[in-house]
């Protein structure tokens, strides 16, 4: 088996499927979730081995909780080498409409989160000598978003350029940092926020490709990132949008 990759925000969703794809790239995982019964539950449904999947509890939003985490991923697994930061909070309220507090909860979660990560796992590895790094960006913090909330959108764009700046300070340690910035995906999460008039105009005069982006295919972008070979890429922002923002 390969290497120890840790999961932020993956009891179900696009985490659930990136820990699917890193499992079939022979990687072990550490589910985490707010929710520990859905952490261990989707760990279960992964693999019956403990020692491929395992699921913990992380709330994203406090430093603490990715302390605790790293620890008690290290002591289950031995080990850590990978982190995918990929918990998000994803809401669309029209832009006029976002309240302080709602504004500040979404980048709590995605933003802050995405720090914490980064802080913790960071040094971490960065004592190690060797990590790799995933932020889980999108292409609304590119082009300002396609249906998204404009904390959101916001958030995400935060995470790019974050992405850059730790990938930066981590670098001489052997440790990279990159990002993942997917379009919309065939998800049950953009089903429920994407009316379905809406969704069909996408599809039909929006995405290019006139097609929703497959969750598998980003789970085997995010393989490829924390493979070891993957030594001479840090700072990069990988997109698959369905050619939405060519660049």
């Amino acid at each position: 088996m390969k290497d120890v990759i840790v999961i932020t925000g993956a009891g179900q969703g696009l985490g659930e499927c990136i820990a699917k794809a890193l499992i079939a790239n022979n990687f072990r995982v550490a589910i985490t979730d707010i929710s520990k019964d859905k952490a261990e539950a989707a760990a279960k449904g992964l693999s019956d081995d403990s020692t491929i999947a395992a699921g913990f509890k992380l709330d994203v939003t406090k430093k603490a909780d990715f302390e605790q985490a790293l620890s008690d991923i290290e002591a289950h697994f031995g080990g850590v080498q990978g982190l995918v930061n990929n918990a998000a909070m994803t809401l669309t309220t029209p832009v006029m409409d976002v309240t302080a507090e709602e504004f500040d909860k979404v980048l709590s979660v995605n933003l802050r989160g995405t720090l914490f990560g980064c802080q913790v796992f960071g040094a971490y590895f960065a004592e190690q000598n060797y990590g790799r790094i995933v932020n889980m960006a999108s292409l609304a913090g590119q082009n300002g978003g396609t249906a998204s909330g404009v904390h959101y959108a916001s958030s995400k764009g935060g995470i790019i350029t974050m992405t850059k700046v730790f990938a930066g300070h981590l670098a001489a340690k052997g440790v990279t940092v990159n990002a993942v910035a997917p379009g919309p995906m065939d998800l049950p999460i953009v089903r429920e926020l994407v009316p379905a008039e809406r969704l069909a105009h996408l599809l039909d005069n929006v995405i290019p490709v006139k097609a929703l982006g497959s969750p598998d295919f980003i789970g085997s972008m995010v393989a490829q990132l924390v493979d070891r070979q993957a030594f001479g890429v840090t700072g990069a922002t990988w997109d698959a949008n369905g050619g939405l923002s060519m660049r």
